[in-house]
């Protein structure tokens, strides 16, 4: 009997059959654990995701309204936008709160966007929370896990991005033989024009807002630029040693232009940077070749830009030397925009214009203004007394026919980038989304903020 059992049990502890199902039966006990383990964790990313999202948009519909009326609208739009219950980003999935505190208005002084309001603030803070439950985690005893999401965002003004920044000014004769009051008595329609870009140098950035001071120039440009303002004009020059006459505010002669069709330099001001000396700065800075083509050098030097004009309006080559030169400042982490400012009636004669282009010019600048778009730039258009007129109106080479507001307003890279200014135009030629710009001092101060909009912020800031 001892024998059999012996046998009986040698036998067994030889047999090996079923090892493997045993063992595939304990991987796959593991993979499932593991398979529950990963789809939990994944669906608590998505849920973070998904509360910082709805963090981001509260935050920034809240600083979109910092300041605004009289005051407290900025709380009320961030909890709007949040993702608690009933509001605008609230998810079906979650159940999201608002922690305590929060919304809360802030007053940062690195930003360099003034707090002077009736919020007397320039950021605000958002602070959602929610409770996940979780599934598969049950089996370790785990039902739900929490997560919060924090989102800083700053008020509009300020700048968290580079801008390269190409402004197109109209220097047709019109410019400098029309009147426009609105900016001063006696003032033409150019000296307006040089006023507006003065106030849009005063609101951008020239280098980081910590900086005391900008540093040492070189060639137009700080150590470290923030924002970069280059200028071009239309009618070009003759060739780039002629631009030096439109800033040098010495005696000079007047700057020799030349006929579209003779390949013209338009730019008149590289990408620059010099035009304050700090964030802080108050003034410009009188010795910018930016500035005194503004009209904004020091005593006894006010040259500015001038309306030399003698070939007509074209302009839609002037937009892509501007997009060109743009595209070429090897700052890939800059916004590019393009600020064009004209009546916008392309009409030069066909003996000034390149072979083919003769017709169809107010076309062929919105064609070009698109494609500056496309890449990715920004395009403003300031329609500058300009005609609702089609047929019979100022753009008279186009079939079919186009009014020049309607060519401006088609240039703008979305709607919210079309101004107008009536001085000296048709007053029906108005922006829908901007009515209340009428002036260019105004407008210009207008799209300094715009291109400055509110921005996500790191949350340690200050």
């Amino acid at each position: 009997m001892n024998r059999r059992i012996i046998s009986c049990l040698l036998r067994l502890h030889r047999d090996r059959s079923g090892v493997v199902a045993i063992l595939a039966g304990v991987l796959i006990l593991a993979l499932v654990s593991f398979s529950a383990i990963v789809v939990d964790l994944g669906y608590l990313f998505y849920a973070q995701r998904t509360l910082q999202s709805s963090a981001d948009a509260a935050a920034l519909a809240g600083a979109q309204n910092i300041n605004v009326g009289a005051g407290g609208t900025a709380i009320a739009m961030a909890t709007t936008y949040s993702g608690v219950s009933s509001d605008k980003n609230a998810n079906a999935n979650l159940t999201v709160t608002m922690a305590s505190g929060y919304p809360q208005l802030k007053c940062f002084t690195t930003t360099g966007v003034s707090c002077t309001g009736p919020d007397s603030a320039n950021g605000i803070v958002v602070v959602e929370q929610a409770t996940v439950p979780l599934y598969f985690a049950r089996i370790f005893g785990v039902t739900s896990w929490p997560i919060s999401a924090i989102s800083t965002a700053g008020g509009r003004g300020g700048s968290a991005r580079e801008l390269d920044v190409m402004i197109i000014l109209d220097t047709t004769a019109s410019m400098g033989t029309n009147l426009d009051s609105s900016c001063g008595s006696g003032m033409y329609r150019i000296n307006c024009a040089e006023g507006g870009i003065q106030v849009l140098l005063s609101g951008l950035w020239p280098c980081a807002a910590n900086l005391v001071s900008c540093g040492t120039v070189t060639s137009g440009n700080v150590a470290a630029p923030l924002d970069e303002v280059g200028l071009m004009a239309f009618p070009g020059l003759t060739n780039a040693t002629q631009a030096q006459y439109d800033y040098d505010c010495a005696t000079s002669p007047t700057p020799a232009t030349a006929s579209y069709a003779a390949s013209p330099v338009y730019q008149v001001i590289a990408l620059s940077s010099d035009f304050r000396t700090s964030v802080a700065a108050t003034t410009l800075n009188p010795s910018s070749n930016m500035v005194k083509a503004a009209g904004g050098g020091g005593s006894g030097c006010t040259q500015g830009i001038q309306a030399v004009g003698g070939f007509g309006t074209y302009y839609a080559d002037a937009i892509t030397a501007a997009q060109t030169a743009l595209a070429g400042a090897g700052r890939p982490n800059a916004q590019n925009v393009i600020i064009l400012l004209s009546d916008g009636g392309a009409n030069a004669s066909s003996g000034n214009m390149p072979s083919g282009k003769a017709t169809n010019q107010c076309h062929e600048a919105i064609t070009a203004a698109a494609t500056a778009a496309a890449a990715g730039t920004w395009v403003y258009s300031v329609a500058y007394g300009s005609s609702t007129t089609a047929s019979g109106g100022t753009c008279t080479t186009d079939t079919p026919a186009i009014s020049s507001c309607a060519t401006m307003q088609q240039i703008a890279s979305d709607a919210t980038k079309f101004f107008a200014d009536p001085s000296g135009g048709t007053p029906a030629c108005t922006s829908p989304d901007n009515p209340s710009m009428t002036d260019l001092n105004s407008v210009f101060q207008e799209i300094g903020i715009e291109a400055t909009a509110p921005r996500l912020l790191p949350n340690n800031t200050t």
